[in-house]
């Protein structure tokens, strides 16, 4: 597990040089000593390094935590599952992964809530093939896949469920093996050498696939007809979540790091994709190739991030069907985690108040 930090960005450098020098002048204007308090640490892990977590690069490249008096602390979780260990363990204090994940940790017994929504459609839901069997047309759609083996990342993640999701949905359940192969890379590189006839796929996977040339969707999820054939309506995806024993206990945290999001989101919404892709790809990004990130990136904003980060209970609803049916979770299971209890939209709220 990648547990490096993000480096201190020169703008935030001076933030807080500044922050010191001016302490003992501010003083003298009666500003509280609350304001120069130290930074309060946290730690925040991101379920994959993928630029459907484009808001939370933003936050930490423009330096919108410190902003809100938090010093965080970034690692990638690598998964959902993995996340939720994490979340579960005290050892970070917000994850962002699939939401799928914070009713499953309450119905485990460690109960979740949503805080934080990045977008209505789940983006890893899309299905990759080689090209040389989609030309040879021997796999053009989602049913030519019985028989064959899809990659997925971990038993139980939201790659796994979606990919048993679809092919329930297109019947061929029963014949599919839906092979764990841990991530993303490990996922188009077992495509790419046929160990898999087909993986899930994030946007930025797909792109880069395609870019090179060697593989081709049978189903993108991007496309918003296509989606709402197979799933019906918005979903929600990713989303930041925290266990409900921090936002009883610690919910000052909580709103500063929602906070920060929100403005990171409103920068998205009012900057191009290039603009957006030049300040994260280095940082965080940069294992990916640059177009890919900002060909996802543009994908995102016209059709798949919530400019509000709302997660409505329709939505909510909606992927708890998906989890349902013993395909994740049973449906008795299921109702322990109503919308009510796994989701908490006022920090959203009253930080898009104070935006207004």
């Amino acid at each position: 597990m990648d547990t490096s930090t993000t480096p201190l960005l020169p703008k935030r450098r001076q933030l807080l040089t500044a922050t010191i020098a001016g302490a003992g002048l501010a003083s003298s204007f009666g500003i509280t000593r609350q304001a120069f308090a130290k930074p309060t640490a946290i730690s925040y892990g991101q379920g994959s390094i993928d630029p459907i977590f484009t808001a939370g690069y933003v936050a930490l490249a423009q330096d919108y935590f410190a902003e809100e008096n938090l010093d965080v602390s970034y690692l990638d979780s690598q998964s959902g599952p993995r996340t939720n260990q994490l979340l579960a363990a005290k050892q970070i204090l917000i994850g962002a992964t699939a939401a799928i994940e914070a009713p499953k940790l309450t119905i485990a017994g460690k109960p979740a809530s949503l805080i934080f929504g990045f977008d209505r459609r789940m983006t890893y839901a899309n299905v990759l093939v080689r090209k040389k069997d989609y030309d040879a047309g021997k796999i053009t759609r989602l049913e030519d896949l019985a028989g064959e083996r899809i990659g997925a990342t971990q038993p139980g993640s939201v790659t796994a469920l979606m990919a048993d999701y679809l092919v329930e949905t297109v019947g061929i359940a029963d014949s599919v093996e839906i092979r764990p192969l841990g991530d993303l890379a490990t996922m188009l590189g077992a495509l790419k050498t046929g160990s898999v006839t087909a993986t899930m796929a994030t946007a930025s996977m797909m792109s880069e696939a395609i870019n090179e040339g060697w593989a081709v969707p049978i189903f993108d999820g991007l496309q918003e007809d296509k989606w709402n054939a197979l799933i019906g309506g918005d979903v929600p995806g990713i989303a930041a979540y925290t266990l409900q024993e921090t936002i009883d206990k610690q919910p000052e945290k909580i709103q500063g790091f929602v906070n920060a999001m929100v403005k990171a989101q409103h920068y998205i919404n009012h900057h191009s994709s290039q603009e957006i892709t030049d300040i994260i790809y280095q940082p965080y990004l940069s294992s990916l190739s640059k177009q890919s990130v900002q060909d996802a990136v543009q994908a995102y904003k016209q059709s798949v991030w919530l400019a509000d980060n709302f997660i409505h209970e329709e939505a909510y609803n909606r992927m708890l069907g998906i989890m349902g049916d013993d395909r994740l979770l049973s449906n008795e299971a299921l109702k322990t985690a109503p919308y009510s209890r796994c989701v908490d939209m006022s920090f959203v709220q009253r930080a898009r108040d104070a935006m207004a």
